[in-house]
């Protein structure tokens, strides 16, 4: 928990006045016994109501006093939890989007949602509770010194209770640690259900699924109400056990007070003052026990958050990383495999050999599961190949910044993913200065204006979540108008022309070819007929390329290829519209 004090560190000015607002109310809360006691000893004894008045308007301008410290410290604590709470979310989010995808798959959505939401909020509420609690300590302390001034000897009756509050607050701590480490867990499972739910919910009612997500979310609740349940019934034994403590020990005080009150070596007022302080001695350590309970919640969300900043990417910038190579477009795979797991032996893809010259289309055909999106997430570094290299006009790709290299490539990835926004804000996400003009040109090549033009609000209509008031075709025409307006020196699309008839899929091809003459574009295709006129056609088969051409040549020379343009053309008055 110790790691994260730097996201307090700017906002120490308001860390630092809180804890001295509260020693301020602190020091008033002290004073009141003791005037009290000199109200019933000098005041109500000898009845003098001069004393009284004097005295009790004295507690109220000490009562108004402590007043200003509490609303102080409420302040400042929450101007500085708030503002810790903020900054550790900013990082958290920065931080997560440089992960690979390889990092992503380990520390699950649903995790991660969690730890950006409910973890950062307990933090933030234990720094409130550690800047405004500092009244606990501060409070048992001045309560004892006041406590030992009115009686020693009634003071060693702590010397029981004191000891025994840390037992009993120590053992309920150690207890509760890994419950609540396991609460957080749990939480993880039912933001994983419900983000899972949520997102492929049009599946789940095609399929009629409803009752089986409900049994699944179901059971995670459970399981996570189970666990907290648990956690919560441990710590729920803190309060009566410190109350009995307390109790009994104001009980004891009574009964070695009350005989020194009647020996006449223990004032009544002082008395009073000294349960008074007793009091507010055992209340603090009450307070001080809650504190700790929140306290072990904390260093779950603390440690947490340490692993998602301890995630480092393997994929990142090497020193001097190179910024301006990539002018052409030149790809050459030499020998690439890949496995997701480096352990694993079954290798996804396996001694890929080829070369993407600037201006080709080169197409990736291949069975479900053959490895043609991982072959083109390699190139814009999505992962790292684990053998051989891929090379972009003769420079390594793990040479190449980053931010380069990816500003060079449009991917239009197999799922259409939109924001939340408009459907301009969506066409121009990767070049956010791009004019109006240069919008609509990309929406055109990707015969996308004419059904924008027919929305209410065109180019301004806002899109609902992921772009649900959309078709799929709609969706995948608008990822490829924004995939074509960074002018891209290497386009990608990933099996994204699906949802697309024949004649709009072949315009889109005549308009590419005229756009995009000189980059190198990578294609993926389910359907033969949408890669005919690339300049190379590979065939995957379990990772491996099992052969390459030209449409003409394939057909003329591979078995494998005609054998998918047989099964696919079958029964097809009009396979193939020529771009």
């Amino acid at each position: 928990m110790w790691k994260l004090k730097s996201y307090l560190r700017p906002y120490w000015l308001w860390s630092v006045l809180a804890p001295l607002m509260m020693m301020l109310e602190v020091f008033m809360d002290l004073l009141q016994p003791t005037l009290m006691a000199s109200i019933v000893d000098h005041g109500i004894m000898t009845k003098d109501l001069s004393h009284i008045y004097s005295t009790g308007l004295t507690m109220l301008g000490v009562a108004f006093v402590g007043l200003i410290g509490g609303v102080g410290c409420t302040v400042f604590s929450s101007i500085a939890s708030q503002n810790f709470g903020n900054d550790l979310r900013i990082n958290l989010f920065e931080h997560i989007q440089k992960f690979s995808n390889k990092n992503l798959d380990q520390l699950k959505t649903g995790s991660l949602i969690t730890r950006l939401t409910n973890d950062v909020v307990q933090l933030q509420t234990f720094v409130q509770m550690i800047l405004r609690n500092i009244r606990s300590p501060l409070l048992l302390i001045g309560s004892l010194i006041m406590a030992i001034r009115i009686s020693p000897s009634l003071t060693l009756i702590l010397l029981v209770a004191v000891p025994l509050l840390v037992a009993i607050l120590y053992g309920l701590i150690r207890l509760s640690f890994p419950l609540f480490e396991k609460m957080q867990v749990k939480l993880d499972g039912v933001n994983t259900v419900l983000q899972e739910n949520l997102s492929g919910i049009r599946v789940v009612k095609a399929f009629v699924r409803a009752k089986h997500e409900q049994k699944r979310f179901n059971t995670a609740n459970k399981d996570y109400t189970e666990t907290a349940i648990k956690a919560v019934r441990l710590m729920s034994l803190n309060m009566p056990l410190m109350m009995l403590v307390l109790n009994v020990s104001i009980v004891a005080v009574l009964w070695f007070g009350g005989l020194q009150s009647w020996n006449g070596s223990l004032p009544v007022g002082q008395l009073i003052a000294f349960i008074n302080y007793i009091t507010q001695l055992l209340m603090s350590m009450l307070m001080l026990s809650n504190m700790l309970t929140f306290f072990s919640r904390a260093k779950v969300s603390a440690d947490r958050e340490n692993e998602v900043f301890s995630t480092i990417s393997e994929i990142t910038d090497v020193t001097e990383a190179e910024k301006d190579k990539l002018q052409n477009g030149r790809i050459v795979f030499d020998n690439v495999s890949f496995a997701y797991d480096p352990t694993d032996e079954n290798l996804v893809l396996d001694g890929i050999n080829f070369t993407a010259e600037p201006g080709e289309t080169v197409a990736i055909l291949g069975a479900t599961g053959a490895g043609k999106s991982t072959l083109v997430s390699l190139i814009p570094r999505l992962y790292d190949v684990s053998s051989g290299s891929i090379t972009i006009d003769g420079s390594d790709t793990r040479q190449i910044s980053l931010e380069h290299l990816r500003r060079k490539i449009g991917y239009v990835m197999q799922q259409a993913i939109l924001f939340s926004g408009t459907i301009r804000d969506n066409i121009r996400y990767g070049r956010p200065e791009a004019t109006d003009e240069e919008v609509e040109q990309a929406a055109k090549a990707a015969e996308a204006h004419p059904f924008i033009l027919e929305l209410p609000q065109g180019y301004d209509t806002v899109l609902g979540q992921r772009g649900i008031n959309l078709s799929g075709g709609q969706k995948q025409r608008l990822s490829i108008a924004r995939a074509l307006l960074i002018q891209p020196t290497i386009l990608i699309m990933d099996d994204s022309t699906s949802a697309l008839d024949a004649a709009t899929e072949s315009r889109i091809r005549q308009m590419l070819k005229k756009r995009l003459s000189s980059s190198t574009n990578i294609m993926i295709a389910q359907r033969v007929t949408s890669v005919i006129d690339a300049d190379r056609i590979l065939i995957l088969e379990n990772g491996r390329i099992a052969v390459q051409g030209t449409h003409d040549g394939l057909m003329s020379s591979s078995e494998i290829y005609r054998d998918i343009w047989k099964s696919q053309m079958k029964g097809e008055e009009v396979p193939y519209v020529k771009a």
